[in-house]
């Protein structure tokens, strides 16, 4: 290991503490190294407050001068909510910075890099590059095209069916399958279902893990506006609320109005009216719309029908696919998924980057929707 994938690497598992509290702002971690030694670190640690750089820099004190500053993203050259990292470097004396990934965002991609070239600071770049982009997967996706990074999850049993022919499902997956999923929902911004998951398992799709843990936010997609006003995921003790997606269609219907009043007044829950597409919620506006509100990534836990939309609507990025070794032997069971799907084998959908895990008797295929 070169001593530039060492620090690196530090700088990588700092930036990870970030997960669920920066968004929409990026994970990033920073090193400080002088003469060998590690005399400062620090990420960014929630959105609004200060950048790793910053945290890292104060954190080594008079340390900082001449040493070298390993960080996971470039650093900002411009003013946000808080001041540019680059004169904070500058003004501390670092002579070296040691970066993974540029900025995604086209606007001030390379900024930050190329102004500490001018004023003499060595800067380096690609340390680890793949790593971190996959640690911001979220908010490259979303700096880039306004929308959120979309999580499609599955769990399935061997002849992939989710349910038996009665509903039933719990549980398909093990404990620490399921445990992997809250893992996932601690990171994302929001997780989908669609209403028949509601009226039909009534969940609360909060995180719960061990440790403390973050709640995305709730978005029902209920074209019908049919959702039971009793359902659990309403009345959570959540900092957390609930988008209920709406076909467009009821926006002026009294009952809708009534029953959204209802909502808004009890709970902590938006209405979201939406157009309709081929009888269900158009999945490319909403996910528009989800992007302008700051929602830079999803978790779509949904059934069949709510699975199949975002394929067919080509907004997954990532699945998620866990399968139990259980078999149904049933054509009345519940599929995974309900599309008509391709003629030919050349036409089906193909992941790329594609990674198996195990979760005792359970396995989960990853990958990357091409």
């Amino acid at each position: 290991m070169s001593e530039y994938t060492k620090y690196m690497e530090m700088a990588l598992s700092l930036a990870e503490k970030g997960e669920g509290a920066v968004s929409p702002n990026p994970m990033v971690g920073a090193v400080l190294v002088n003469n060998g030694k590690v005399v400062g670190s620090g990420y960014h640690e929630k959105c609004g407050g200060h950048h790793a750089e910053v945290n890292a820099i104060n954190d080594a004190g008079d340390e900082a001068k001449n040493s070298t500053l390993y960080v996971t993203l470039e650093p900002c050259n411009h003013t946000g909510k808080t001041p540019p990292c680059t004169k904070k470097i500058l003004d501390n004396g670092i002579t070296k910075v040691i970066v993974a990934m540029k900025d995604p965002n086209p606007s001030v991609e390379g900024g930050g890099s190329e102004f500490l070239r001018k004023h003499g600071v060595e800067v380096i770049e690609g340390v680890l590059e793949e790593e971190s982009k996959k640690l911001n997967e979220f908010f490259s996706k979303h700096i880039l095209t306004k929308e959120p990074f979309v999580i499609l999850k599955s769990g399935s049993t061997l002849d992939g069916k989710i349910a038996t022919k009665t509903g039933d499902s719990k549980w398909i997956t093990n404990s620490k399958s399921r445990k992997f999923v809250h893992e996932i929902r601690n990171r994302v911004d929001a997780i989908c279902v669609g209403v028949g998951t509601v009226q039909s398992d009534n969940p609360s799709l909060t995180t719960r893990l061990d440790s403390e843990c973050f709640d995305p936010v709730r978005v029902i997609l209920d074209t019908n506006f049919s959702i039971p006003a009793d359902s659990k995921l309403l009345y959570q003790k959540s900092n957390a609320g609930n988008i209920i997606v709406v076909g467009e269609n009821l926006e002026n219907d009294p009952r809708a109005i009534a029953k959204k009043k209802k909502l808004s007044g009890k709970s902590n829950t938006e209405v979201l009216y939406t157009p309709i597409k081929d009888g269900r919620i158009d999945i490319e506006t909403l996910m528009v719309i989800l992007g302008k509100n700051g929602i830079t990534s999803i978790l779509v836990e949904g059934g069949s029908h709510v699975a199949t939309s975002f394929l067919e609507a080509k907004k997954v990025d990532k699945v998620c696919m866990f399968y139990a070794p259980k078999i149904l032997l049933s054509e009345k069971a519940v599929p995974m998924l309900r599309g008509d799907g391709p003629n030919e084998m050349k036409d089906a959908l193909t992941l790329t980057n594609v990674s198996v895990s195990r979760f005792d008797e359970d396995v989960m295929i990853e990958g990357y929707l091409k």
